[in-house]
């Protein structure tokens, strides 16, 4: 599992700790030592996650969780709060915020990074390297395979996102919009038509097997794994 993880610590030891280890565990690191700095960075482009420090200069990482959730494009954010603070209150507090999981200071590195693991799995599944299969459809995001019982199935590494993203999030139909945000990266600036192209694609590639069928459209609304 490799994600794009925001530290947002001022203080240098700690940060420089965490972005370390998180590098040595595959990890993609930006960092911020305030929550003005963090804002310009997600605005820039939205991380995988992010490690925010309860107490920082400015406006706090409790305050800044809470505008991160009550914004449409980082409500679902995943946060991992930081604090030095552990008495109960503290941390109820911190989860009603808006925090997925909460981390006392001091605390191990391996921790860390199994609570992130834990934190993307639940919040973005897409990033948690996990295998999914449905009905007979098996995608293995560590070796990039995408296979049936009739074997290989070829994707290109766009369309690969694309059905990894259905697959770990069945049921919903998501917009074009939604769907370039997710698949391509919220930076990224394409025509939600491009949406359409691989979509098309996706099915012409899972069609001899009958896994085309697995591909929803609602018109006007987008697409969606269908679900049993």
């Amino acid at each position: 599992m490799t994600a794009t993880v925001l530290v947002v610590e001022d203080e240098p030891q700690i940060q420089e700790l965490v972005a370390v280890n998180l590098e040595h565990s595959g990890h993609k690191v930006l960092r911020a030592a305030s929550a003005e700095e963090a804002e310009a960075s997600i605005r820039a482009a939205l991380p995988d996650v992010l490690v925010l420090d309860w107490m920082l200069p400015g406006e706090s990482g409790l305050a800044f969780a809470r505008r991160l959730r009550s914004d449409e494009r980082t409500r679902d954010l995943p946060i991992l709060m930081l604090t030095a603070r552990a008495m109960e209150q503290d941390k109820i507090s911190g989860l009603e915020a808006g925090a997925d999981d909460y981390l006392t200071k001091p605390f191990s590195p391996k921790e860390l990074a199994a609570r992130i693991k834990a934190v993307l799995r639940r919040r973005a599944p897409q990033l948690s390297g996990d295998a999914v299969e449905v009905e007979g459809l098996r995608l293995d995001p560590a070796a990039r395979r995408v296979s049936t019982k009739e074997g290989k199935v070829e994707l290109s590494p766009s369309e690969f996102r694309l059905l990894h993203f259905l697959m770990t999030h069945p049921g919903r139909i998501y917009s074009r919009a939604q769907l370039l945000d997710q698949v391509w990266g919220d930076h990224v600036f394409i025509e939600e038509r491009t949406v359409d192209v691989h979509i098309r694609r996706l099915r012409k590639a899972l069609e001899p097997t009958g896994h085309d069928d697995l591909i929803d459209t609602v018109r006007g609304s987008g697409y969606g794994l269908r679900t049993e």
